[in-house]
């Protein structure tokens, strides 16, 4: 007499659930860290826009004696490439000198350097959480 033995293939319920539950602990720790990164990246897109129009100041100086305004600039009408900041301009006493600031804006807004500032002698700064926990600001 032969006796067979049913072997079912495949995973139980329990095996599966052990599964999720992994996959579910490695995101909720990845998760975090992937969106400082993505907000780091962002950034980069604010501190170039904001260096590029530094740099337009200092040729439109150098034509006419002082800075100007960000129409008078030629590089747009003041949101960086990506979208993600949008600079203003202040002018210090007879345009002598100038502060930028790069608001974030749409996604980028949570960002925990919040608005990254510029100045005509080169000083950097930013009015979010100090120190940030995602990276340095500048």
């Amino acid at each position: 007499m032969t006796i067979r033995r049913s072997w079912t293939r495949g995973f139980t319920l329990v095996e599966l659930m052990i599964v999720v539950a992994i996959v579910a602990i490695i995101a909720a720790v990845a998760y975090p860290s992937y969106t400082n990164y993505v907000q780091r990246t962002r950034r980069a897109d604010g501190k170039e826009f904001l260096l590029r129009v530094a740099a337009a100041q200092e040729r439109y100086y150098t034509r006419f004696n002082r800075y100007g305004e960000i129409a008078d600039l030629g590089v747009g009408a003041g949101d960086s490439d990506e979208g993600f900041y949008s600079v203003a301009v202040a002018l210090g006493d007879a345009d002598q000198s100038y502060t930028l600031t790069a608001a974030p804006q749409g996604l980028q807004v949570k960002d925990q350097c919040g608005d990254l500032t510029l100045t005509n002698t080169g000083f950097k700064d930013w009015s979010g959480a100090k120190p940030p926990t995602n990276g340095k600001c500048w």
